[in-house]
Order: C-alpha cells, then sequence, then structure tokens
C-alpha cells in the first residue's frame, strides 16, 4: 500500500452517522469527524405531496419548481430562509428520534387519500402507466441498440 492516507469503509459510514456533509455529499473539502454533528438542521421540501406529473399529458416544468427556488434563496445565507407549508427544518434530534433515521419525511396531508373524489379516473391512471411503461421501452431499446453496435465494432489490440 501506498504512503497515502485512505478512509476505510467503516470511517466513512461513521462520519455519515455523525452527519458530516461533506460524506453525504461527496464535496472536496472534507470535514473532520467529531463527537457533535457538523449539521444541526435539515432544510426540507416536499414536493411530491399533491402533485401530479407525467410525461405527456403534465410533464414536469421550470416554472413548477419556481417555488423551490424562492424558498432556498440560492446564493443568499441559510439564516435568511423562512419556514412555509412546503419548505421547513428539521433538527438533528428529530432526525435521529426517526425511526431507522432515514429521511422519507411526510408533514403535509395528502387530498388524494382523504377525498377519493380527487383521485384521477382509472383509465387515466391506466392510460399514464402505459405511456410510462412505452417511454421505459424506447430507452431500453435504445441502450440495447448502443451496445450492439459497440459489440460489434472491431477491437484494436
Amino acid at each position: 500500500m501506498s504512503g497515502g492516507s485512505t478512509t476505510s469503509t467503516r470511517s466513512k459510514r461513521q462520519s455519515k452517522l455523525r452527519g458530516d456533509p461533506c460524506a453525504l455529499s461527496g464535496c472536496l473539502a472534507r470535514k473532520r469527524a467529531r463527537e457533535e454533528p457538523w449539521t444541526q438542521k435539515l432544510w426540507g421540501y416536499d414536493f411530491r405531496t399533491n402533485q401530479h406529473f407525467t410525461l405527456k399529458q403534465d410533464p414536469l416544468r421550470r416554472e413548477h419548481l419556481q417555488d423551490f427556488v424562492d424558498c432556498y434563496l440560492p446564493g443568499k445565507d441559510r439564516a435568511e430562509r423562512v419556514e412555509t407549508e412546503r419548505f421547513r427544518t428539521f433538527s438533528y434530534e428529530e432526525l435521529i428520534a426517526r425511526d431507522k433515521v432515514n429521511f422519507d419525511i411526510t408533514w403535509l396531508k395528502d387530498a388524494s387519500l382523504e377525498d377519493a373524489d380527487a383521485l384521477l379516473p382509472p383509465e387515466v391512471i391506466a392510460q399514464e402507466i402505459v405511456e410510462d411503461l412505452e417511454a421505459a421501452l424506447r430507452e431500453f431499446a435504445a441502450i440495447a441498440d448502443a451496445l450492439s453496435s459497440r459489440a460489434a465494432q472491431p477491437t484494436d489490440n
């Protein structure tokens, strides 16, 4: 082994458990592990609840993300951020107390779960599934074609 320092898998896991944001995001400037977590609070934005996008009928567009951008305040100090219905903070203590310490956090009520009339008609759901599967099949076919083309090319030895 060379004389350079290496980080073991175990110490990487320990860094993640201590809330080291660099261990989670893979940033270049690594922070040293410490007893007190580096991250004191996590900002979360619920973009799933009561949102419905499809590939053809209602595709996700840039304007759908504008509320998040307005809340996130890119380029500004995090201290200026304000909680909203969809954008809120969770303390380290709240997160660590969760079952299995996961980030699958829901705080908004899903209207479709409370009002059966708010659900899309079955024929619309079925059509969306068909469209999604067809789009996925086209993508896999393109990948298979690309792989076949690459395999058919002669290799230089």
